[in-house]
């Protein structure tokens, strides 16, 4: 196999691996968008005061907040909703 061939099939493969990871970032933009609209739409008073309810609220709240706006508007755009 030749040094040109080598780097065709290279590059293909990565082109392949880059296709696939941004086929997965839409996918995860999807979740953080209906994750972000569910946080904001959520009424504190109803929801359960357990220590698992409250653990599970705090890691996806961090995880929300720590996101850049850039890619918390790309979220919500990618479900279509706007929050304030």
């Amino acid at each position: 196999m030749t040094v040109h061939a080598l780097n065709n099939q290279e590059t293909a493969l990565l082109r392949n691996e880059i296709e696939m990871l941004m086929q997965e970032r839409q996918r995860l933009l999807q979740v953080v968008g209906a994750a972000a609209v569910l946080v904001a739409n959520l009424d504190i008073n109803a929801m359960p005061h357990d220590q698992g309810t409250i653990d599970a609220a705090e890691v996806l709240g961090e995880g929300l907040n720590a996101l850049s706006e850039e890619t918390l508007n790309d979220a919500l755009q990618r479900v279509q909703a706007k929050i304030n």
